[in-house]
């Protein structure tokens, strides 16, 4: 297990334990954004027939949102479309009271649109690599499991979220959603997956780790089904 730094793909992450572990067969169970950082779980050898029920263990992550604006990524790599909250010039922030109402709507079982920058297919293609190319692209919504969302902070525009929730949740399109909600914006300015099921940060090691060779004893368990 892995605390993915910033700027690393998930597979990123497999290529470098894959050559701490001398080549032994490698996978991951659940991709984070390049931008994110947090646990990425990575089954090695014989466990890697693990990984498609290891994805679908419950994830926490906390965010900290941005509601200045929107971004062609909802996150903040793409470009930023600013807003006036309110939509009018004498407009003003939301209060905390109704970021807080706001955030109750997306708590159980939702119908969420991946964002149009991510890996979904659309007509059998990866929907980034349509968006990339300018390619005008739809993603279609699809439902979602949501445990829980705790205001962690408020201080306008940036309000932190701990998310609890199920496999194929986007925390961009939780963050876009909210500014719709709200009439302002809503981007991810930062994320960090805290928890993968039992598997959480105090036992994932660093990058620095992963330069020095991996051995037997430093394996957790995953039992093989």
């Amino acid at each position: 297990m892995v605390d993915k730094p910033v700027g690393w793909s998930s597979m990123d992450v497999v290529r470098r334990v894959r050559c701490a572990a001398g080549g032994v067969k490698t996978g991951h169970a659940g991709t984070l954004d390049p931008l994110a950082t947090g646990v990425v779980v990575c089954c090695l050898g014989q466990a890697t027939k693990c990984v498609e029920r290891l994805m679908g263990l419950t994830k926490v992550y906390e965010a900290e949102v941005d509601l200045s604006a929107f971004t062609t990524t909802d996150d903040l790599e793409g470009e930023r479309e600013q807003v006036t909250p309110g939509g009018g010039e004498q407009a003003s922030p939301p209060a905390q009271s109704d970021v807080a109402s706001a955030l109750e709507r997306f708590v159980g079982l939702i119908q969420q649109k991946p964002p149009v920058f991510s890996a979904v297919h659309v007509n059998g293609r990866r929907a980034y690599k349509l968006a990339r190319k300018g390619e005008t692209v739809e993603t279609r919504p699809r439902t979602v499991r949501i445990d829980s969302i705790e205001m962690l902070a408020f201080n306008w525009p940036i309000v932190s979220l701990r998310i609890v929730c199920g496999r194929g949740t986007y925390i961009r399109s939780i963050a876009r959603d909210l500014g719709v909600q709200l009439n302002t914006g809503g981007h991810v300015a930062a994320l960090r997956r805290t928890a993968v099921g039992p598997y959480t940060l105090d036992q994932a090691v660093n990058e620095h780790r992963l330069r020095e060779p991996i051995g037997q004893e430093d394996l957790l368990e995953t039992p093989v089904e």
